[in-house]
C-alpha cells in the first residue's frame, strides 16, 4: 500500500474529524459519507476532537503526516495554526455541519444562526412568553442558542435563563439542566435544548416532578434523532438531513479528486433544516 501510494501520490484515505461519537446526531452523515467513499475505493479514518479546536489542531498535525487524500472537519471554528497548515497542505478539505463567510475550502452544512432565529419565531407564534435554554458547551449549539435569544430580545423577551453544561450531550445533562433552572426559581413555559438527547433528559426530569408536557412545560430539541418521534410525548425538534450532508461531502471530495489541482469549482452547499412540531410544544 505504501509503495502504491508513493507511486500514484494517492493514499486512498479520507480523514473525518468529529466532536464526539457519544451523540448519534452525526451518525447519518458519517454512514452516508463512508458508504459513498468505500464504494469509490477509499478508506476512512475517524478522529475525535471533543469539541476542542486545540485537540482538532493536534489531530490535523498527526494526519497531515499520513497525507490523506481529503479531510472532513465538523464545523468552521479552527485555530489559526490549523487553518494555515491545511491551506499549505493543498489537501481538499470539507467543513461540514456549518457554513461561514471565510471557508477553508469546501463547505456542506447549514446556518446555526438561522436555526436559532427560526425556532424563536416559531415558539413566539405559538404564544410562549417565558423561555429557558439548556445546552452543552458546544460552539455550534451555543451559536444557535445565542441567535435564539437575540431574536427573542428583538421581540421583547430578554434575560433568558440558561444552563450550560459540559459535553457530551446526555440524558443526565438534560435532567441536570432543568433541575438547575427550576431550583433557581425559574418558571419557564418552554425549554429550548441544544440537542434531542438533552431534550429527552428534560422530559425525564419534568416527568419526575409531575410536570405535564406541554401544559406545564413545553420542550424543543434539535437534530430529530430516530428516538424523537417515539418518546412520550413525541418531541418537537429541528430536522437536519444528515444523510444528505454525508452524500454531498462525498460527492464534493470525489469530484475534487478527479480534477487537476486548482481547477475545480468552489463548493458551498446549504442543506437547510426543517422545524418539526410534535406534541412537546
Amino acid at each position: 500500500m505504501l509503495a502504491g501510494s508513493l507511486a500514484s501520490n494517492k493514499s486512498r484515505l479520507v480523514a473525518i474529524l468529529l466532536p464526539t461519537i457519544a451523540n448519534s446526531i452525526f451518525s447519518d452523515t458519517v454512514q452516508a459519507l463512508m458508504d459513498s467513499l468505500t464504494s469509490a475505493g477509499y478508506q476512512t479514518l475517524l478522529g475525535l476532537t471533543g469539541y476542542s479546536a486545540e485537540q482538532e489542531e493536534k489531530l490535523i498535525e498527526a494526519l497531515l503526516g499520513r497525507r490523506p487524500d481529503g479531510i472532513v472537519l465538523t464545523g468552521t471554528l479552527h485555530t489559526a495554526a490549523s487553518r494555515q497548515r491545511l491551506v499549505q497542505s493543498g489537501i481538499p478539505v470539507v467543513e461540514s455541519w456549518d457554513l461561514s463567510e471565510d471557508p477553508l475550502d469546501m463547505q456542506v452544512g447549514f446556518s446555526h444562526e438561522a436555526v436559532g432565529e427560526a425556532v424563536a419565531r416559531h415558539l413566539i407564534s405559538k404564544g410562549y412568553q417565558r423561555y429557558a435554554v439548556v445546552s452543552i458547551g458546544d460552539p455550534r449549539g451555543l451559536r444557535r442558542c445565542n441567535s435564539l435569544m437575540a431574536e427573542l430580545a428583538r421581540h421583547g423577551y430578554s434575560s433568558i435563563p440558561t444552563a450550560i453544561l459540559t459535553p457530551p450531550a446526555t440524558l443526565e445533562v438534560g435532567r441536570t439542566g432543568l433541575r438547575q433552572l427550576l431550583d433557581e426559581g425559574h418558571q419557564p413555559q418552554v425549554v429550548v435544548c441544544s440537542s434531542d438527547t438533552i431534550a429527552q433528559g428534560v422530559l425525564a426530569e419534568a416527568a419526575s416532578r409531575n410536570l405535564r408536557v406541554p401544559e406545564d412545560l413545553a420542550v424543543m430539541g434539535f437534530g430529530d434523532l430516530s428516538s424523537a418521534a417515539h418518546v412520550h410525548p413525541p418531541l418537537s425538534t429541528v430536522r437536519i438531513d444528515g444523510k444528505s450532508i454525508g452524500e454531498h461531502i462525498a460527492r464534493a471530495l470525489l469530484e475534487r479528486f478527479s480534477y487537476p489541482a486548482g481547477s475545480a469549482a468552489p463548493v458551498r452547499v446549504d442543506t437547510g433544516f426543517t422545524l418539526v412540531d410534535r406534541k412537546t410544544t
